[in-house]
């Protein structure tokens, strides 16, 4: 089999924005012009293609990333459509470790929000060029400069229209195309299918040669082809403006703004123009780069069929249907249904029974994949997300995925006795699916906890249990997950001595601790010399030290932040051995931390609450009784935005709490700022509680 479209015209895209800015409505119409759907699905009638789960149509919001594939003039666009609420931001992570590009939506309103924030500096850490869409022109409250100057000065994107709007609001009448200098207006009664160009009304004709001169500037250092045709008065032409605009959004030197409003069907064939024209296909990206597991040197592949085989599995998830699917981007080669892939980080091999094409929940079979595309696997048993899939001959371990820690935690139980096996294979099948949700037994209780991003996130999950494993279950109230760290230097030391009536156990460590400065959460370095310490002991004692940071010293909560230094020790020359050492450290590192000020930290979050004037004393009054830092308010069309940082634990609740504050009348969203110092007073009553004093 032969591959339906050169290298050259596939794009693998992410669609990401804050919960509400109309992502999915996107995809739906993007689905639609390129003829992948017949009928358009709606977000609010619980009908859209890409939310197919039920608690997806039931809440109107994202929770899973849906990948699909359409085509738009003869390009082939593989499209994952991620969640915007931050509870389930891990899905827009491992979105964007395996794309290209990717389309920001923007509300017209509400314009950069704290999730639109959050996943902008996603795309900024993998380096993935962008382009902006402002949806919702038809809102009442729409502003796309003020949206324009916001991405510049909140997100310090070099953010270039190459559109401007003609009215806003219920008076949006279309758009003004920067490149063509064209005034484009959609037919609704063909659903936008059709549009027409006329020429730019007089009024808009000057702030449209304006902001095209503007844009000239902006992408004439990308150029020099395009800057010396400029400069020496010459016309330009389309193909100059792409050529020069496609060379800047790759290089993410300035980010591309488009405008419309996905609802009412404008703009959307626009922005699919642009999407082909500049944003990348697999050859516009560098060689991807990883470890022979071998040799242990570094090694890289082109996106090329001819390649060995490498692959990236960026989702795992469970079909009622086919049983376990493995998402996965093939950066190299080719891959057939049958043939053998080496798990590059276990060594272990497998076969693959079936290549799917996904088109949100819906399956077609392929025989072969190729290099730059994005598939599904069946078949795959030991297979994690972040794992490389690759050519048996040719192994190579690509840079796998962080992913944050939860912050909160709940107990659970089977309502039935029966259904505790049933249980923990759901919460088993559930962990291998999200890397960000954990549960273990407590050993002290012996209650099963489930951690996880937020209290959506637990009650998705719990959701799920319910609707897909048929599990009943019991769940206590929310918990946050506490951490503790030091405030100081402090040293510690340990002498090991075991006697067993042959040969004995000794080990010898003098360790030193002090905060963290770099933000890691656990340090090592090792500062003796081998006649000190061998250095056979050396990973044992490093080992016996990092176990150590899961039970802090004031209430046993996992310790961060913290760096360990060996400075000095002793060994015997029969004796020493490699439990010894590590045993011996992890004694000395308690003793150490219990002497460097240790601290307790609460997870902090980052509040945003969207509220009518009439209400803001009474919501700034509530937030400042939850322990609420307000940093600011500011005008957001009709209402005041309030931002401040509070406490995870002063939270819980806050939804149903604002409802009755505001009359429904008021919005929030929160995501997950940092840890840090819990009040002294608070912090001694919850140690007296934990240890059961009044």
């Amino acid at each position: 089999m032969s591959r339906d479209y050169p290298l050259d015209r596939v794009r693998n895209i992410g669609i990401m924005a804050h919960i509400d800015a109309g992502k999915t409505t996107t995809t739906e119409r993007i689905l639609f012009y390129t003829g992948r759907l017949h009928r358009m699905g709606e977000v609010h009638d619980g009908t859209a293609t890409m939310d197919w789960m039920d608690l997806e149509r039931e809440r109107g919001i994202t929770i899973t990333s849906a990948a699909t594939t359409s085509h738009w003039h003869d390009c082939r666009i593989n499209i994952i459509d991620t969640p915007g609420h931050v509870d389930f931001t891990v899905e827009v992570e491992r979105s964007l470790r395996v794309l290209d590009g990717a389309v920001a939506v923007f509300c017209s309103v509400g314009g950069v929000e704290p999730q639109s924030e959050t996943v902008w500096r996603q795309a900024d850490k993998y380096e993935v060029p962008r382009i902006a869409f402002v949806n919702k022109m038809d809102r009442t409250g729409a502003d796309f400069f003020n949206v324009l100057q916001m991405l510049r000065e909140k997100l310090g994107a070099h953010a270039v229209p190459l559109q401007l709007p003609v009215g806003e609001g219920e008076e949006f009448r279309g758009l003004i195309d920067l490149v063509r200098m064209k005034f484009l207006v959609w037919d609704i009664e063909s659903l936008g299918v059709q549009f027409r160009e006329e020429e730019i009304p007089g009024e808009h004709r000057s702030s449209a040669e304006e902001a095209r001169n503007e844009l000239i500037d902006a992408v004439s250092e990308y150029d020099d082809q395009f800057t010396e045709k400029y400069l020496e008065g010459r016309e330009l032409t389309e193909e100059d403006f792409h050529r020069a605009i496609r060379a800047g959004t790759l290089s993410g030197g300035f980010f591309p703004v488009l405008l419309g409003t996905a609802l009412k069907n404008a703009g959307i064939q626009k922005l699919l123009d642009a999407i082909v024209a500049y944003l990348p296909s697999p050859l516009d990206v560098p060689p991807v780069q990883g470890l022979n597991p071998n040799t242990n040197k570094e090694e890289s592949r082109k996106p090329s069929d001819k390649e060995p085989f490498a692959a990236l599995s960026f989702k795992v998830a469970a079909d009622a249907y086919v049983g376990k699917l493995n998402y996965f981007r093939v950066y190299s080669g080719s891959l057939k249904v049958g043939e053998q892939v080496v798990n590059a980080r276990t060594g272990k091999k497998e076969r693959v029974g079936r290549i799917l094409l996904m088109h949100a929940n819906k399956r077609e079979e392929i025989p072969e994949i190729f290099s730059g595309e994005i598939a599904a696997a069946v078949g795959l048993k030991a297979v994690a997300t972040g794992d490389t899939l690759a050519d048996p001959r040719r192994p190579i371990v690509l840079e796998s995925m962080t992913f944050p820690n939860p912050v909160i935690s709940v107990a659970i139980e089977a309502k039935t006795g029966g259904d505790e096996a049933k249980l923990i294979a759901a919460l088993e099948r559930l962990a291998e699916e999200d890397p960000t949700f954990r549960h273990f037994v407590d050993d002290e209780t012996g209650q099963t906890i489930i951690s996880g991003m937020g209290e959506l996130h637990l009650e998705v999950i719990t959701s799920r249990m319910k609707r897909e494993f048929k599990v009943d279950a019991n769940v206590g109230k929310p918990q946050v997950a506490y951490r503790e760290t030091i405030r100081t230097k402090a040293r510690g030391e340990h002498r090991f001595e075991r006697e067993t009536g042959g040969r004995g156990h000794f080990g010898h460590v003098i360790l030193e601790v002090e905060p963290s400065v770099n933000g890691a959460d656990f340090e090592f370095e090792n500062r003796v010399l081998p006649e000190t310490i061998p250095a056979q002991f050396i990973p044992f004692i490093e080992k016996g030290a990092k176990n150590s940071m899961g039970s802090g010293v004031i209430a046993g909560y996992e310790l961060m932040g913290i760096r360990v230094s060996l400075v000095g020790g002793s060994f015997h020359e029969i004796d020493s051995s490699d439990l010894a050492f590590e045993t011996a450290a992890a004694m000395a590192f308690h003793d150490a931390t219990a002497k460097a000020h240790p601290v307790l930290l609460e997870p902090t979050m980052e509040v945003e609450v969207v509220v009518p004037e009439d209400f803001v004393g009474a919501v700034i009054g509530d937030l400042n009784g939850r322990r609420g830092q307000i940093n600011g308010t500011e005008q957001r069309a009709d209402a005041k935005v309030i931002t401040a940082h509070v406490p995870l634990v002063e939270m819980f609740g806050y939804a149903t709490a604002i409802r009755s504050l505001t009359q429904g009348r008021a919005s929030h969203s929160m995501q997950f700022l940092k840890y840090e110092e819990v009040p002294k007073r608070i912090a001694e009553e919850m140690v007296a509680r934990m240890r059961g004093y009044s």
